[in-house]
């Protein structure tokens, strides 16, 4: 923090009609203890600094992520490769970035149920989002592929409950137990349209400002990680009168 104090003296000086590259090692040093003396005497002028860029930065993410909703809602909301649960004409959407492997993801779920329980005009959009390794690639990979046979449904929703430590054979012993054919979904799991999904959510992601699951959008907000249940039905509630 100290350097980033220093280099931001050294660009102010730089305006001046001296230029920084004349500075001596021991003008240099002397900047320096004036900018250390300065901190140590006023170190709640450093926390001021540092809140500030922090919601700098929150700022420009919302906006970011308000201006990809403006532009790419029909990917977020109405892309025809996303699964969809509750009510597929529901009046309200409510999107979901997940990981099978996510402990997060699984603490989100008993609440995306109990919505759709209870609200019988919701819409949920699952998109795969395999963050956490070659392990979660395999579980998406077989997830979309299962939608041929019909079974996104209950592999989801058997992943998402399985515990302990989840490999590739655990992916496949859910998906016999899903009544998946493993022969036909292996095959399915090849085509080239499986991981340009995966590659279009990650994207899309990226855009919302994403970084992590789960990521949960709905109406006109992007929601960073796993929300309750009363959060999540403000959200829903205002969604519908259009925020």
């Amino acid at each position: 923090m100290l350097g980033l104090c220093f280099s931001a003296v050294l660009a102010l000086l730089a305006s001046s009609p001296a230029p920084a590259g004349e500075f001596t090692p021991e003008q240099r040093q002397a900047i320096e203890a004036i900018i250390r003396d300065y901190l140590s005497k006023n170190p709640e002028m450093l926390l001021d600094v540092l809140q500030a860029a922090e919601d700098k930065l929150k700022g420009e993410a919302h906006d970011k992520a308000s201006a990809t909703l403006a532009a790419r809602r029909h990917d977020v909301f109405d892309d025809p490769d996303a699964p969809i649960g509750g009510n597929p004409q529901g009046n309200v959407s409510l999107v979901e970035f997940f990981d099978y492997r996510c402990p997060y993801c699984k603490q989100m779920e008993p609440t995306i149920q109990a919505l759709i329980k209870e609200d019988g005009k919701l819409r949920i959009v699952y998109k795969e989002f395999p963050i956490l390794g070659p392990v979660s690639v395999y579980a998406s990979r077989v997830a979309i592929a299962s939608r041929k046979q019909g079974k996104y449904e209950e592999f989801r929703s058997q992943m998402i409950a399985a515990k302990g430590n989840i490999d590739q054979e655990t992916v496949l012993k859910t998906a016999a137990a899903s009544g998946l054919d493993l022969d036909k979904l292996k095959t399915d799991m090849a085509a080239p349209d499986v991981d340009k999904i995966i590659q279009r959510n990650f994207a899309l992601a990226e855009a919302l400002n994403i970084d992590g699951t789960p990521g949960l959008v709905v109406g006109n907000v992007v929601i960073e990680g796993a929300a309750d249940l009363d959060e999540m039905r403000k959200r829903i509630a205002a969604a519908r009168k259009g925020g």
